[in-house]
């Protein structure tokens, strides 16, 4: 069996790269995952070989039986991350061994090979170093990688594979949310919830995503932009969005954040935030907060701001909240002093343009 951790991964040159011009001209306006570079990395798992046969290669189709494993038994895990243009024109990694380590305990609780955080590292830097001229140029640009692993093993029985196929593909990335509003919209679902305890919450799997496409829809039905879940034991407390963290922030400076416990996933972008509100003398508590209490405190004024935040949309505002026969703001109905100020600051971490007291840039060149 190799050790993983001396795995070197063999380039392939992609034969017909996409046109410098071309790419300018796609890099300009990239929207979000709609594009990608020329290469993809790839490992191979299987129990008797363990990880091999590492790579850089041209991104192409994959080939795939009709006996797949992931087809019929679900078991598939990734990340979301971004590599970053600095402004000397070098690229950067935010908090990249976070990643790792998330993308371990996932595939652990999934029942899955789970990939040495080093050889997770290198997959993401390799790939980078050979497209790094696909990070956009633009404000706000950057690089979203995602690593993502499923079940390659043909087989149809209930357990788990024996063989895993592991990928990074990458795409420039503009804005997040498209039409230019000041904040969002969310709607609360009270016929679905995300996840319960003992269940996937804390995993990075695509089954909890897939589970939240009907509130999702049922949210752009109604006019708003994202769906945001509460507690499936007591339908009663706020937990996150489809695919977002949520903080609140109060009159006398103070903020909450839902509790993680398992069924929240545990945002790198979230810690960040709570780390950069820490670091700012700013009073932050993981606790449990109801929606009748954000309806009340949003309408009473003791609650100030609300915002999102996860590595695509980064810190977004939330202005009004609706439901089933409801509907309340918050604050100016726009982005808030507080959400503002930690924007800033975590960006301009990202981009090395301000001060990183806590290591979490990695500089590729």
């Amino acid at each position: 069996m190799s050790d993983a951790s001396l795995l070197d991964f063999r380039f392939e040159a992609h034969g017909s790269p996409v046109p410098a011009s071309e790419r300018e001209a796609i890099l300009a306006d990239p929207g979000f995952g709609k594009v990608f570079t020329d290469h993809m990395a790839m490992i191979r798992y299987s129990t008797d070989r363990g990880w091999h046969d590492a790579r850089i290669m041209p991104r192409g189709p994959i080939q795939m039986d009709p006996a797949c494993a992931v087809l019929h038994y679900a078991q598939e895990i990734f990340e979301g991350m971004k590599a970053y243009r600095l402004p000397d024109g070098g690229t950067a990694l935010f908090r990249p061994e976070a990643n790792a380590r998330r993308f371990r305990e996932s595939a652990e609780r999934m029942a899955m090979a789970p990939l040495p955080e080093e050889l997770f590292l290198e997959s993401i830097r390799a790939l980078v170093r050979a497209d790094k001229n696909w990070i956009p140029a633009m404000e706000g640009g950057a690089l979203y990688i995602r690593p993502f692993m499923f079940a390659s093993e043909v087989f149809l029985g209930v357990k788990p594979a024996s063989e895993y196929l592991y990928m990074v593909i990458a795409s420039p990335a503009g804005a997040y949310f498209k039409g230019g509003a000041p904040s969002v919209t969310l709607w609360v679902s009270e016929d679905y919830t995300r996840a319960a305890p003992g269940g996937t919450g804390a995993a990075k799997c695509g089954g909890n995503y897939a589970a939240s496409l009907v509130a999702q829809a049922e949210a752009i039905r109604e006019g708003c932009d994202q769906v945001v879940f509460l507690d499936a034991a007591e339908r009663k407390y706020v937990e996150e969005l489809g695919g977002m963290n949520l903080f609140f922030v109060f009159e006398d400076g103070s903020m909450i954040t839902p509790p993680l416990g398992g069924t929240i996933l545990p945002g790198i972008t979230r810690d960040s935030i709570l780390t950069l509100a820490k670091d700012a003398g700013i009073a932050v508590r993981e606790e449990a907060y109801s929606l009748d209490q954000w309806r009340s405190d949003a309408e009473s004024g003791k609650l100030r701001e609300t915002f999102a935040c996860g590595t695509a949309a980064v810190v977004t505002p939330v202005g009004t909240v609706k439901g089933d026969g409801f509907e309340f703001g918050i604050g100016n109905r726009g982005p808030g002093i507080l959400t503002e100020q930690l924007r800033a600051k975590l960006v301009g971490i990202q981009r090395g343009e301000a001060s990183d007291p806590h290591g979490w840039l990695e500089r590729l060149d």
